[in-house]
């Protein structure tokens, strides 16, 4: 059995289809289920059993036996949260309760760490171990992923295959449950059919001009293929970037995803909210030489290529991964 935590969210539905893709289908998916909005993300999935959060470590204790694979990617993923016994119960806690049964079972674990811990980037976005506890994120949300990556490096006892992933800006299909925190592509997709243009927030930083703020952004499919490498590969432990390792700015984002829909390209530029505008990240770009020095050889979706089949063979089409 491979277990997948957060599984009915983004990223860890569209991972529990990739493993159906390889026949890996005795699936026990870990979720708060109560939410009616993320169901459609399992339909039609082969999956073994549902076990919902809060029982899991039960369920554990009595199936360890036959787990293969822990992706905990169940988190509280919202930037903007600010309260931290929220983040400290779900992000790091519940985290540790993860590892520690991963220890004792001896369970290979891949969690989700985010490039949220890189804050304003002062550091540089380097997954170089020995700077992770001197990152200043500059939310609780990133706060929260940190604490977890500083305190999983001090442990002694330690899964015998262990991975962190530093998730830079992933958009792709099964993300239309996340609201606000879904991907800048999703949001212009809706913009545009809804009014035929799409507003970008106005740069603050004069560093940047409107539009020319930049992101790693990856597509999930990208990422559905790193996860499904460090499962087979098992080695090589440690906490690894997951980008493409090339900003794209936020303007050609949006002139891709016209083009995708085959629209004429109309933006406006918006303020940025005071509550985030302090705490912006203007530039993130991932290092990958890391992951790419351990085996990783498959070439990333550039952003073109990403936004196209995005928004023809889901967004255009409703389709689910």
């Amino acid at each position: 059995m491979i277990v997948v935590t957060g599984a009915a969210g983004f990223i860890a539905s569209c991972l529990v289809g990739r493993l159906n893709e390889d026949n890996f289908n005795d699936i026990v998916v870990v979720d708060n289920f109560s939410v009616a909005k993320k169901e459609k993300n399992l339909e039609g999935k082969k999956i073994k059993e549902f076990v919902d959060r809060d029982n899991f470590f039960d369920w554990l204790d009595e199936n360890y036996e036959g787990v293969e694979f822990i992706f905990h990617l169940g988190a509280r993923t919202d930037t903007t949260e600010t309260n931290r016994d929220v983040l400290d119960l779900l992000n790091l806690n519940y985290s540790k309760k993860v590892w520690n049964a991963c220890c004792e079972y001896q369970i290979p674990l891949v969690y989700a760490s985010s490039a949220a811990t890189y804050g304003a980037g002062t550091l540089g976005y380097d997954d170089d171990e020995s700077i992770i506890p001197l990152l200043q994120p500059l939310n609780p949300y990133g706060r929260s992923k940190n604490d977890f990556d500083i305190w999983a490096l001090e442990q002694t006892a330690k899964p015998f295959f262990w991975a962190g992933l530093k998730f830079f800006n992933v958009y792709g299909p099964n993300e239309y449950h996340k609201g606000k925190m879904a991907s800048v592509i999703f949001h212009a997709y809706n913009q545009i059919m809804e009014k035929g243009r799409l507003a970008l927030f106005r740069s603050h930083n004069p560093e940047y001009a409107d539009g020319e703020q930049m992101r790693d952004f990856i597509y999930v499919k990208d990422v559905l293929e790193v996860c499904m490498f460090l499962m087979h590969h098992r080695k090589n432990s440690g906490i690894y970037n997951l980008g493409t390792g090339e900003a794209r700015t936020f303007m050609a984002l949006a002139l891709n995803t016209f083009d995708a829909m085959n629209a004429e390209a109309n933006i406006d530029f918006i303020d940025m909210p005071l509550t985030i505008r302090d705490n912006y990240q203007y530039f993130t770009e991932a290092n990958m030489q890391k992951l790419r020095s351990i085996g990783y050889d498959k070439p990333f979706y550039t952003l073109e290529e990403g936004v196209k089949d995005y928004v023809q063979n889901y967004l255009m089409t409703g389709r689910q991964h």
